[in-house]
């Protein structure tokens, strides 16, 4: 039996070890649902949104699951850029 080499480690990944629950979690807390729509128009971040519900939606649409990612670092940029303010 041949010994799989560990996955090489993505120090300067932001989302490496995250969830896709806890990028949609960090979402919602920092924009609301209404938000998240405004931003990313989609039918479970509109009606009747629920975590469970939009991570069924994001895992089998990539490119909606792209536009999540996409969005979770440009907040982190913004956090990064509002901090570093006086």
């Amino acid at each position: 039996m041949t010994e799989t080499a560990p996955p090489p480690a993505q120090p300067r990944n932001p989302l490496h070890g995250l969830t896709l629950e806890a990028i949609l979690t960090a979402l919602v807390e920092e924009y609301g649902w209404a938000g998240l729509d405004e931003r990313i128009p989609l039918r479970c971040f509109a009606f009747e949104p629920s975590i469970k519900s939009s991570l069924k939606l994001l895992r089998k649409t990539p490119w909606a699951r792209e536009k999540v990612e996409g969005l979770y670092l440009f907040m982190l940029r913004e956090r990064q850029r509002n901090s570093r303010r006086p």
